[in-house]
């Protein structure tokens, strides 16, 4: 089957088609490229949660040709909640939650769904989520979309208050899965962890190891592809 995988930055683009090949077809698309290698079309659509849903919508609607794609990806490095995903891990997620998306009240922060509208959250095809954990060595738990990345300990316990199951943070899986989701396409996302969510230190970052990871998760999905019926689509 063949599958479309979405990425911020060109850089974890090629993370991604390094696991298949060194020299990826490239097609155009309307306003990107789409790099083939193996069964995967890797897309860089560009950084949070917008630009991500405007690319994946793109590349669904006109990137595969005659053959459709069977499974949307949103992959690249993000950051970890300490200790459950620590600097060079991966993370598979078990459900890609929209984490500030909703309203500053009084009380707290109050999600979109508790004001009447919208939805905050994707549910991945749980068998692929656990295959895909089991073949990488992956962490499952949720993956925050935000549009601002953490860079305090206060805004770190405020989001584990808020979602307790939290593993990682990045800024376009919920974004991806919104333009899945329009085509009824299943959606997965995989994270290679950069950094710890909290204060922000960029000398502490290790983004060439978790680019490393991307690319070796990857090498191991294609036989968790093959294997994979869709039966258990998204919810």
């Amino acid at each position: 089957m063949r599958v479309l995988v979405v990425t911020a930055v060109p850089v974890e683009r090629d993370a991604v088609t390094r696991a298949f090949t060194d020299r990826p077809e490239v097609r155009e698309v309307p306003g990107a490229e789409l790099h083939r290698a193996g069964p995967v079309d890797v897309l860089a659509g560009g950084a949070g949660p917008a630009a991500a849903a405007a690319a994946a919508g793109v590349a669904l609607a006109s990137g595969a040709g005659t053959e459709p794609y069977a499974l949307v990806v949103s992959a690249g490095i993000g950051g970890g909640f300490a200790p459950v995903a620590p600097l060079g891990s991966l993370v598979v997620a078990g459900a890609i939650v929209a984490a500030d998306l909703g309203a500053e009240t009084p009380g707290g922060f109050v999600p979109v769904t508790a004001l009447g509208f919208g939805r905050d959250r994707f549910v991945p095809p749980p068998a692929l989520v656990r295959d895909v954990a089991a073949a990488t060595g992956a962490v499952t738990g949720d993956v925050l979309t935000v549009s601002t990345v953490t860079g305090s300990a206060e805004r770190t316990a405020a989001l584990l208050a808020a979602h307790p199951h939290a593993a990682a943070e990045a800024m376009e899986g919920f974004g991806v899965a919104e333009a899945a989701e329009r085509l009824r396409v299943p959606v997965l996302e995989i994270r290679a962890v950069s950094n710890a969510v909290g204060p922000r230190d960029r000398d502490a970052w290790r983004i060439g190891d978790a680019l490393t990871a991307l690319t070796g998760a990857f090498g191991k999905l294609t036989p968790v592809l093959e294997g994979w019926t869709h039966h258990d689509r998204i919810d």
